[in-house]
């Protein structure tokens, strides 16, 4: 009986395989059929990801769930809404928990960036929700936008409630740093928005897995904080291609869209690791942070407009939910 060589049996054995053996694979869908499929450890959901999925007929069962709970919460028409929202939320949460082992990262609001008091509310009561539901904080992570009140918001929801956050739309070093300090669980800094950034803004159309802008970026924040010891860990987010992806394995997270694990499950290449770099520590106070986040006209400009796209997004799923909610009130 022959046996098969390690070489060749690594060689027959997918992509995405391999990377699950060195980073934690998580699913960044709202489509449940995806997340059986390609069996991730854990789920990630944002605003758009929601309005894509309450848009699909095998799902409509828990856009109108949440719509009956809105209405029977009562209050103003502004308050059903944002009560069906956060129910609608938890409820893809809820229904992605059954088939992951691990955690499922839910949004707060994008249009609530700037505020930090309203995101802690807003978290909570997300929180409360899972808890009604029988879900333990500990396998929900809430997203915030990295901006300089979210993050705040993000070191009190840690420190003070026992919350684990996910700080979403991280494009500068500063952000990351700030994240680290405000000793946040977890970070997503978007790979696929920063090369998209560059690809528009300069002349290189085209960039190899080790020279792309984004890898190169996560691969610096990701070295910083395992050379400082910090415990915020780092899920690389937004991906364009499989290369970015493999570029970055090792990496402790990433979150992938169903195409590209589809096209990891496919792919029978080997990964690479991030590697060192030199870095010195620094700390950034409010005044520091805004400095140096608004020297990268990159990320300045990626952050406003991922703000901008999510709260759009967030509007004409609310504008869904009215138009249905009409609906029900009218017994149609």
């Amino acid at each position: 009986m022959s046996s098969v060589s390690p070489d060749k049996r690594r060689k027959m054995e997918s992509a995405l395989n391999q990377l699950k053996k060195h980073t934690v694979v998580v699913a960044d869908t709202g489509d449940f059929n995806a997340i059986d499929e390609y069996k991730p450890q854990d789920a990630t959901t944002n605003p758009s990801l929601i309005l894509a999925a309450s848009k699909m007929p095998a799902y409509q069962h828990l856009v109108d769930q949440a719509i009956k709970y809105g209405i029977a919460k009562g209050g103003t028409e502004e308050e059903q809404v944002t009560n069906t929202m956060d129910k609608l939320f938890v409820s893809f949460g809820l229904e992605i928990l059954k088939k992951i082992p691990g955690r499922v990262s839910t949004e707060v609001d994008a249009r609530l960036s700037f505020d930090a008091d309203k995101m802690i509310a807003r978290a909570l009561r997300l929180i409360a929700l899972y808890e009604e539901a029988g879900i333990s904080k500990e396998r929900v992570l809430i997203k915030l936008s990295s901006t300089w009140e979210g993050i705040q918001a993000g070191k009190v929801l840690e420190e003070k409630h026992g919350v684990h956050c996910n700080m979403t739309l991280l494009f500068s070093f500063a952000q990351a740093v700030a994240c680290a300090e405000a000793k946040v669980t977890l970070i997503s800094p978007f790979v696929g928005r920063i090369l998209d950034w560059f690809k528009e803004n300069t002349d290189r159309k085209s960039f190899e897995p080790h020279e792309d802008p984004g890898v190169l970026s996560v691969t610096k924040i990701y070295n910083y904080y395992k050379k400082f010891g910090y415990t915020t860990v780092v899920m690389g987010a937004s991906f364009r291609n499989t290369g970015q992806v493999k570029a970055l394995a090792g990496c402790d997270l990433l979150t992938i869209s169903p195409a590209l694990l589809g096209e990891l499950s496919q792919d029978h290449s080997t990964n690479v690791s991030p590697k060192a770099c030199d870095l010195e520590k620094i700390h950034l106070d409010e005044k520091a942070f805004r400095w140096q986040h608004n020297e990268d006209r990159m990320a300045v400009e990626k952050l406003s407009d991922g703000i901008r796209k999510f709260a759009a997004d967030a509007i004409k799923l609310e504008t869904m939910i009215k138009e249905k909610m009409l609906n029900v009130k009218n017994g149609q």
